[in-house]
């Protein structure tokens, strides 16, 4: 298992038909771009984003400093938000719907989303618990233990899946990496899209577009999105990049002290 998608130039018949079976268990599809580097202003000026309108985020990945947990398909985190919201999430991808428990998917902050980008996509499954304001920086401030950010029904997700010997006590904190999060409207879109722009320590960016809708319309969606990017100039041919790889793989050469 890995977090990376299998980006191929296009999708093979085998792959089309794989799709649609997982499209048949999952609850949302969520459609997204990396928009190359040098595209980032003129994205912003043709789409008509508002940066003022954004809201800051703080995004923690916790893995152990050689990133087995990502290596199995395993991914947890902890955001903050201005304005209060926090969250925690244990993440597993790839994972086929129909084979997750029935126990599983009856939890209400259980999720199974197909993310779908140019030429890849791999369906994930999420377990998700809200936080009080606060307590995730409460946890990087050394006042309070790392698990206490995770439910009793995470942490047993996350012991069913993470290698044998590794649990919540053993993962280092990889992070933050601060995010600017946009949800707009673009005028003649009919649709909200969302752009999340990166920010890492070492200056690098990635400025990610996304729209979610449901399984059954996804094809719709994907057709109408991309003649509405492509007809603002937004480039479609870059390589698409994933934010959490990226993010981990540089935290984790920085515990390294590569």
């Amino acid at each position: 298992m890995t977090d990376t998608m299998n980006v191929p130039a296009a999708l093979s018949t085998e792959d089309l038909s794989r799709l649609l079976g997982l499209l048949e268990g999952a609850d949302t599809v969520e459609l997204k771009l990396t928009v190359p580097d040098g595209g980032h202003r003129s994205a912003v000026a043709r789409l008509g984003m508002d940066p003022l309108d954004a809201n800051l985020r703080q995004v923690f990945f916790f893995d152990t400093k050689d990133l087995l947990l990502n290596r199995h398909g395993v991914i947890v985190r902890a955001r903050r938000a201005q304005g209060g919201k926090e969250d925690s999430v244990v993440k597993l991808r790839p994972v086929v719907p129909h084979e997750l428990p029935a126990r599983l998917r009856k939890l209400p902050d259980f999720g199974v989303e197909v993310d779908a980008m140019p030429g890849g996509f791999v369906c994930s499954a999420r377990l998700r618990a809200m936080l009080r304001t606060g307590k995730v920086r409460e946890a990087m401030l050394g006042e309070r233990q790392v698990r206490t950010l995770f439910t009793k029904q995470q942490r047993a997700f996350l012991a069913e899946h993470a290698p044998e010997g590794v649990g919540i006590e053993d993962l280092a904190v990889l992070g933050p990496i601060n995010v600017l999060k946009l949800k707009f409207a673009p005028r003649d879109y009919g649709r909200r899209l969302v752009a999340e722009l990166w920010l890492y320590p070492d200056g690098s960016r990635i400025l990610e577009l996304s729209t979610k809708c449901a399984p059954s319309e996804m094809f719709e969606v994907a057709a109408k999105t991309k003649v509405f990017l492509s007809e603002r100039g937004v480039d479609l041919t870059g390589e698409q990049q994933t934010k959490t790889k990226s993010a981990l793989e540089f935290f984790s050469r920085e515990l390294s002290g590569a």
